[in-house]
């Protein structure tokens, strides 16, 4: 079932959590044909607009808009040398981090979406293994194919790029500080 922007609309640590397990679902267009790419998120980060590892703490600028907006909008920048996402969270320059996730296979994402994206996240011109084609938030974006210049500050599109319950929640997660920022 498809996030819709209602579920987005909850405080920044608790749609952190809320996201675990959720499928992020991007359509591709490989080898002259649609496929869907997909992964289980399996590590988020909250951001509230007052912390200092967050980026809309530093003001808003027409860069950062996506965070001011409302809950459920795209946020996406540089980060690493790579591409990062975001998704905008209850309350002005509230977010969530998608910090790493694991490739996801079923009927609309069948396996041979591994060679896409592995395809699409070498590893020095090797294949990288599935298990780490998105174990970290620009290695996930390489892996999915998603671009600052597409999608920042945009809505999700049932028809493209989405977030999917597919009905799955941890039984347990560990949740800590940020490391290096101070509180």
């Amino acid at each position: 079932m498809q996030l819709d922007t209602t579920f987005f609309d909850q405080p920044s640590p608790d749609l952190a959590v809320a996201l675990l397990g959720k499928v992020i679902r991007h359509a591709v267009v490989h080898d002259g044909r649609q496929r869907w790419l997909a992964a289980r998120i399996i590590e988020t980060e909250a951001y509230a607009i007052d912390d200092l590892g967050s980026h809309a703490s530093l003001g808003y600028t027409a860069r950062r808009a996506a965070l001011f907006m409302p809950p459920g909008t795209i946020y996406m920048y540089y980060a690493r040398g790579g591409d990062s996402l975001n998704v905008s969270a209850r309350g002005k320059g509230n977010a969530v981090l998608i910090k790493s996730a694991y490739p996801f296979f079923d009927a609309q994402s069948p396996t041979s979406g591994a060679a896409v994206m592995a395809a699409n996240n070498p590893l020095n011109r090797r294949k990288r293994p599935v298990d780490r084609l998105c174990a970290g938030q620009t290695l996930l974006c390489k892996a999915l194919g998603l671009r600052v210049t597409e999608w920042d500050q945009r809505s999700f599109d049932a028809t493209r790029f989405y977030f999917d319950d597919v009905g799955y929640r941890p039984a347990h997660w560990v949740q800590c500080r940020r490391l290096g920022i101070p509180t």
